[in-house]
């Protein structure tokens, strides 16, 4: 019934490249995380036992397992999240349901991003100076998690407060005219229909938390312990930590024992991660929006 015109043609010919560049160019996105993966999983891969996960390591870290490392990884995460989790979403509740558009919601929402930007040495020395210091934790769990949380905050408020906002004001609107408080509505209904974003936020922060260095290494991580933390002001071995220091600091390291351990790391985040995209996609569903 329709013909293509010269016209139609010439702009199919265009949208057909420009689908051409974006392809190429996510596929460029994407092929160095997959030779990275490939090689720790060739070179690593050999390493990862039960014997490497539950045992302690040995020989001056050149041998043996890295469960300290394994588990004060899993505790620093934890205890980062607890801190950080409800304080960025009643910080982002506050300015996304609250607080109106003044001068002081401006320098909250400026200080945020500002505080997103600060390197993580910088969180390093503060924590430093505020935990370890200043409140008197000493190195430990408690000061390096803290720490991790005020340096992830800005991650789960910007996320939290997206997804908030997100949710139509129609919802808002028809629970005010059936007579719902304003702390009502929001737990009753913002709340559960943002939740899905307010766990991209978390992902994001368990991705960066398990992975920092820098701020773990002066505030609560351990070069070498030879035992388990029995408590929060206990300091504990970090995989990240573990990588960096068998990696430059022990000599006679087995080439694969590096490998194994940044394997180990990505491995824990995949496997978080997964969990949280699996809960986010079961909550999506259940949406009726």
């Amino acid at each position: 019934m329709f013909v293509a015109t010269d016209l139609n043609r010439q702009n199919d010919k265009i949208q057909q490249r420009w689908r051409i560049l974006f392809m190429v160019m996510t596929l460029l996105l994407i092929l160095p995380v997959l030779i990275i993966l490939l090689l720790l999983i060739i070179r690593g891969g050999p390493m990862i036992s039960w014997t490497f996960l539950f045992e302690f390591p040995e020989q001056g870290m050149t041998a043996g397992g890295i469960f300290p490392a394994l588990l004060g990884t899993i505790f620093l995460v934890s205890v980062a999240l607890i801190a950080s989790v409800p304080l960025g979403i009643a910080a982002a509740l506050y300015l996304s349901e609250y607080a109106g558009d003044n001068w002081l919601t401006r320098v909250i929402n400026l200080a945020i991003i500002n505080l997103a930007g600060v390197p993580s040495i910088v969180h390093a020395l503060f924590g430093v100076g505020a935990f370890v210091i200043f409140f008197g934790f000493g190195t430990s769990i408690l000061a390096a998690s803290l720490t991790l949380a005020i340096m992830t905050l800005p991650v789960v408020i910007v996320a939290t407060k997206e997804s908030l906002q997100a949710v139509p004001q129609a919802f808002r609107e028809a629970c005010w005219s059936m007579g719902a408080t304003r702390w009502q509505t929001i737990r009753r209904i913002v709340i559960p229909n943002a939740v899905s974003g307010i766990l991209t936020g978390i992902i994001l922060e368990v991705s960066r938390t398990a992975g920092e260095t820098a701020p773990i290494m002066f505030t609560g991580a351990a070069f070498f312990l030879p035992f388990l933390p029995e408590s929060v002001f206990d300091s504990t071995m970090a995989l990240s930590l573990h990588l960096y220091v068998i990696s430059t600091q022990v000599p006679g390291v087995p080439e694969a024992l590096p490998y194994g351990v940044a394997l180990l790391l990505i491995a824990i985040v995949l496997v978080m991660n997964a969990i949280s995209i699996a809960f986010r996609v079961y909550l999506r569903g259940k949406k009726k929006w």
